[in-house]
């Protein structure tokens, strides 16, 4: 069975998240897809951040959609890094991509983006927003998509299938043998978050998970060797 390591914002524990520093860490260490988190800046841009504010992962202040890009290119995202834009990150790194909306507008601006450069083969599209995965779905109906949660039960399997994702991404904590038996039986993947040490690592692989989302490159190593 192929597991895939996910690398979490780039590999955020040992490099600033969602910046194209880690990115790049994270495809030189051999991670086999990079995740990233989308919001849009006051001007429309599809920036790369977490968060819907600045204040956690630089050194400004305040909500991303009360800057223009150019105000956000001025922050510090770490180490002398600046905020990203998703167009950047498909330009600077060859990996494929899990790009996760916060919003419907995200959406839209992230389905313009996959169309005018080509990129259904390379991205996969994650939100916690079951609306947000219906939206993608309608602007782009051959898109792979992964509902995202980290509270849940056994119904979201039902609310992948209701939007048509072929995934789910689920905070591995409360993942169960039963929800990934019954999700692989409905034909939907099932990728566990975070997966940071190797007792995470072996409960991943344990369970039949098809990969884990991890913030260390050395995950990525160690899977080779976990049965």
């Amino acid at each position: 069975m192929t597991f895939l390591t996910i690398g979490h914002r780039g590999v955020m524990g040992v490099e600033p998240e969602n910046t194209l520093r880690s990115f790049l860490r994270a495809e030189r260490e051999g991670l086999d897809v990079i995740e990233l988190d989308l919001h849009l800046s006051k001007d429309g841009a599809l920036v790369v951040m977490h968060d819907a504010d600045v204040d956690r992962t630089t050194d400004g202040q305040g909500p991303i959609s009360d800057f223009t890009l150019a105000e956000l290119r001025e922050l510090d995202a770490g180490q002398g890094e600046r905020i990203p834009v998703f167009e950047e990150v498909v330009d600077a790194v060859e990996a494929p991509l899990q790009a996760e909306i916060k919003d419907t507008a995200a959406a839209r601006a992230l389905a313009e983006v996959i169309t005018r450069r080509n990129l259904l083969d390379r991205v996969d599209v994650l939100s916690f927003h079951d609306q947000a995965i219906a939206e993608i779905r309608t602007l782009l109906p051959t898109a792979r998509t992964a509902l995202v949660a980290s509270r849940y039960g056994l119904d979201v399997i039902d609310r992948a299938q209701a939007v048509d994702a072929g995934m789910l991404v689920l905070n591995i904590r409360r993942i169960t043998l039963e929800l990934v038996q019954r999700a692989h039986a409905a034909g939907l993947k099932v990728i566990g978050w975070t997966v940071n040490t190797p007792d995470q690592l072996k409960l991943a692989r344990g369970l039949g998970l098809d990969g884990g989302t991890t913030d260390f490159p050395e995950i990525r190593r160690a899977a080779r060797y976990t049965a």
